[in-house]
């Protein structure tokens, strides 16, 4: 079953300005200018159309298919996260635990660097991106900021996964079989605005 045609509208704040274009036959550049700066995102083979009408971003799809309109609402937040960043910003939160050994980390040059996870000599290294900014407050808390949701929190992403266990890593708490096994690690708590 096809879908004939379906909009919807997306209403643009005054502080911010969008420009669309086309670059393809299915493919769009979105750039938005706000407060905090100025972010673009590039949408791919997407059969979505969109258009600037009357200081509202229109998104609209004809004779789509279920899985061709199912993108419509996935370009309508892609562009609002957007809008939302160069307006507001995105900060993600994380928090340090550990229950033996005591986690180190600081932020050196273009990345995080964890020590002393699980008592392991070697430190885990995540890179951060241009347009990300990474602070450690205190010994327990991270904070990611930026005005792309995605980049940002791609990084909080990377920087859970590098204390993931995988595998036989897995050891018992402290030398006893069952219990919960081990929490240590770093874990995403808070999705906040910077404004």
């Amino acid at each position: 079953m096809r879908v004939v045609y379906e909009a919807r509208e997306l209403e643009v704040p005054p502080q911010v300005s969008v420009h669309v274009e086309r670059i393809g036959d299915f493919d769009y550049r979105v750039v938005a200018e706000g407060p905090l700066g100025k972010a673009s995102k590039e949408l791919r083979n997407t059969p979505v159309n969109i258009e600037v009408r009357d200081g509202k971003l229109v998104f609209w799809v004809y004779n789509a298919r279920k899985k061709e309109y199912a993108q419509l609402r996935t370009v309508e937040s892609t562009v609002r996260n957007l809008i939302t960043g160069v307006l507001r910003g995105w900060r993600y939160r994380l928090k340090v635990i550990y229950t033996h050994f005591p986690m180190l980390v600081k932020v050196e040059g273009g990345k995080l660097v964890i020590e002393n996870f699980l008592g392991r000599k070697s430190k885990i290294h995540v890179e951060i991106p241009p347009g990300v900014k990474v602070q450690v407050a205190g010994k327990e808390d991270i904070v990611v900021e930026g005005i792309d949701r995605e980049l940002v929190s791609r990084v909080a992403a990377r920087i859970r996964e590098a204390t993931t266990l995988r595998g036989d890593e897995k050891p018992s708490p402290h030398g006893r079989e069952g219990g919960i096994g081990v929490v240590d690690g770093i874990y995403p708590y808070a999705v906040e605005h910077l404004r």
